[in-house]
C-alpha cells in the first residue's frame, strides 16, 4: 500500500508506562514485553493472525496485582487502531470470524463506527490462567473499543479450557479487526449514509 497505516503510541501514569507500535498492513511481527507471560502470548497471537506488525513494552505495578497492566496497554492498543485509521475512507468498516481452537468456538464481531461499545459473553470458571486474571479480558476488551471508538462484540459459542477460550477471543477479535480494516476500492468515502464515521 502507498500509505503507511502505521502508529507509535506512548502512555505514562503512576501504574504504567507504555510504549506501543502499531502497522496494521504488517506481516504479522511481534516483540511483546508486558511483564505477563499469558498476555505476551495474546497479543503474539493477535498480531501474526491479524497480520499486523506490533510492538509492546509496559512496565506495570505488577506487585499490586495485573489490572492495571492489562487495562491500560488495551487503551494505548485502541488508541493505536484509531491513530491508524485516521479517517476510515475506503475501509470496510465491518469484520466477524467464529474461530475455532480445540474446544473452544468464539464469535467475534466489530464495526469501526466511532461509537465505543462492548457486548462481552465469555464466561469464566477459573481465577487466572498463568499470571492473568481471567477478569481482566473483558477489561482489556472494554478499553480497547472506548479508545479506539469501536464496537466489540465477543461471544463464548462452546469450550471450557480457559486457555484455549482465551485465545480464541484474541485470534477472533484480530481476524475479525484484520478484516474490517481493508480498503475496498468501491467505497468512496466512508461507508455510512451519515457522511463522517
Amino acid at each position: 500500500m502507498s500509505e503507511s497505516r502505521s502508529a507509535d503510541m506512548k502512555r505514562t501514569t503512576k501504574e504504567t508506562d507504555i510504549r506501543l507500535s502499531l502497522t496494521l498492513d504488517g506481516a504479522g511481527k511481534a516483540e511483546i514485553d508486558t511483564g505477563i507471560g499469558f498476555l505476551d502470548h495474546m497479543l503474539e497471537s493477535f498480531a501474526r493472525h491479524g497480520l499486523f506488525d506490533l510492538k509492546v513494552s509496559v512496565k506495570g505495578d505488577l506487585a499490586v496485582d495485573c489490572h492495571h497492566t492489562v487495562e491500560d496497554t488495551g487503551i494505548v492498543l485502541g488508541n493505536a487502531i484509531k491513530t491508524t485509521l485516521g479517517d476510515k475512507i475506503g475501509i470496510k468498516r465491518f469484520g466477524d470470524c467464529i474461530l475455532p481452537m480445540d474446544d473452544a468456538l468464539v464469535l467475534c464481531a466489530v464495526d469501526l463506527s466511532g461509537r465505543p461499545y462492548l457486548s462481552f459473553d465469555v464466561p469464566f470458571t477459573s481465577e487466572r490462567v498463568g499470571y492473568l486474571d481471567t477478569e481482566t479480558v473483558k477489561e482489556f476488551f472494554y478499553a480497547v473499543s472506548y479508545s479506539a471508538g469501536m464496537n466489540i462484540h465477543l461471544k463464548r459459542l462452546s469450550g471450557e479450557n480457559h486457555h484455549h477460550v482465551i485465545e480464541a477471543a484474541f485470534k477472533a477479535f484480530a481476524k475479525a479487526l484484520s478484516a474490517a480494516v481493508q480498503k475496498d476500492p468501491r467505497i468512496t468515502g466512508v461507508l455510512t449514509t451519515k457522511g463522517s464515521l
